[in-house]
């Protein structure tokens, strides 16, 4: 054994001596701090490549997002027509009303919209459409890059980044809703377009309140448009729930009142009579609510003055059901839906055809035929623009063959 080196070491007045390591073991201990530092080292180097690929990764990222929206800008200055369309606001959506028979389902003007889920939204579209829906879809969500800012913590300006993709966004937004309403207004292959549109840009507004109203509108709009009543339940139903999620946050918003009563009252026409009656009270209660929220809108007393005319119309079998199921079942009179149409030509002459033929049923069922054949008249005057309108058309055609006997 090689003895221990003595190596004395002050304490208080006097001196002891402690051991050191012998050579053999601090050669030892040397070589392992040696090892220690050089992965030191190595560690150091490699965060500072790990900092720069997530800095890189960022920077990656909001490019991909601004390449989205101008891609988004592009389709949507390629999409714009040469004239503007007039725009009709006019709405249908028959069943909400209790009617049990009903048959043929009125229609929304306006503001419908269809059910993403659906398998074949995007078989009706054409080729461009599909391909620049392709373009779109694997875009990353606004979330995703703010999540990817609060990760990488001050690898890039976060200040500065959140300015410039908000300001992005929000101009992208502006363009994308003026581009659905456009669509909007137009014929049923431009509804799809729209529905796809909105339903492209999900992820990345998601959180906006007049893209969701906007985008349970194109839900309603495509159930109003296909022929199958499975997807016209469908497309009913998942705008309904967009509604539902959008009321939690907005109870306040007049449009999303408005759309919730609509989506539910296309649903509804696929339901049992006491379901539509029930049906019939919520569509009431978020009518009113919109009114009170935006008194100056005609379309929301369009639907009201169509839920009276339907209530007045009640026939023997609904109202014992409601008088069976609630202690005050729905009232309303023929006065009380006329009321309101002639507050839809106030507010908005020309409203649309079908208004202005509710007018003259509900001067006919009053008795007042010359006030009735009055409105005929101004309804021919105006185009048909909608499914509704040109349901109400054929109205308007028997009861002038009516009259002229």
């Amino acid at each position: 054994a090689v003895p221990r080196t003595l190596v004395p070491v002050e304490v208080g007045d006097r001196a002891m001596h402690t051991a050191l390591l012998p050579q053999e073991e601090q050669v030892d201990v040397l070589e392992r701090l040696d090892f220690v530092l050089r992965n030191i080292s190595e560690l150091r180097k490699e965060v500072e490549e790990l900092r720069s690929s997530l800095q890189h990764l960022a920077a990656e990222i909001i490019g991909e997002v601004r390449s989205h929206l101008e891609e988004t800008q592009k389709v949507t200055r390629r999409r714009r027509f040469p004239f503007p369309r007039e725009r009709s606001d006019s709405t249908g959506s028959s069943s909400i009303y209790f009617t049990a028979s009903s048959g043929a389902a009125n229609t929304d003007d306006g503001e419908s919209e269809g059910g993403y889920s659906t398998a074949n939204a995007e078989s009706d579209y054409d080729r461009e459409s599909e391909r620049e829906s392709e373009e779109g879809e694997d875009e990353v969500s606004c979330e995703t890059v703010r999540t990817v800012r609060r990760d990488s913590l001050d690898l890039v300006n976060e200040d500065e980044t959140h300015l410039m993709l908000d300001s992005s966004l929000e101009e992208g937004l502006g363009q994308l809703l003026q581009q659905a309403d456009h669509l909007h207004s137009g014929d049923e292959q431009e509804k799809r377009e729209g529905f796809q549109l909105l339903l492209n840009n999900k992820l990345a507004y998601a959180d906006q309140k007049d893209f969701l109203w906007r985008l349970a509108r194109a839900h309603s709009d495509m159930s109003e448009i296909t022929e199958d009543t499975d997807e016209k339940r469908s497309y009913a139903s998942d705008g309904k729930e967009e509604m539902e999620i959008a009321l939690q946050k907005w109870d306040q918003s007049a449009e999303c009142h408005q759309w919730y009563a609509v989506l539910c009252g296309q649903l509804s026409e696929h339901e049992s009579i006491q379901k539509r009656i029930q049906t019939g009270y919520v569509f009431k209660e978020h009518i009113d609510k919109a009114i009170e929220l935006k008194p100056e809108d005609p379309k929301s007393y369009y639907l009201l003055g169509r839920w009276c005319y339907q209530v007045s119309q009640l026939g023997w079998l609904e109202k014992k059901t409601a008088a069976a199921l609630f202690e005050a079942p729905p009232t309303a009179t023929v006065q009380d839906a006329l009321q309101n149409f002639l507050r839809v030509e106030e507010l908005s002459p020309g409203f649309s055809k079908a208004g202005r033929v509710y007018i003259a049923k509900c001067y006919r069922d009053l008795g007042n035929n010359s006030a009735a054949v009055l409105w005929m008249n101004l309804a021919m005057e105006l185009p048909i623009n909608t499914k509704e309108d040109a349901e109400s058309e054929r109205e308007l055609e028997e009861m002038r063959s009516v009259c002229q006997e």
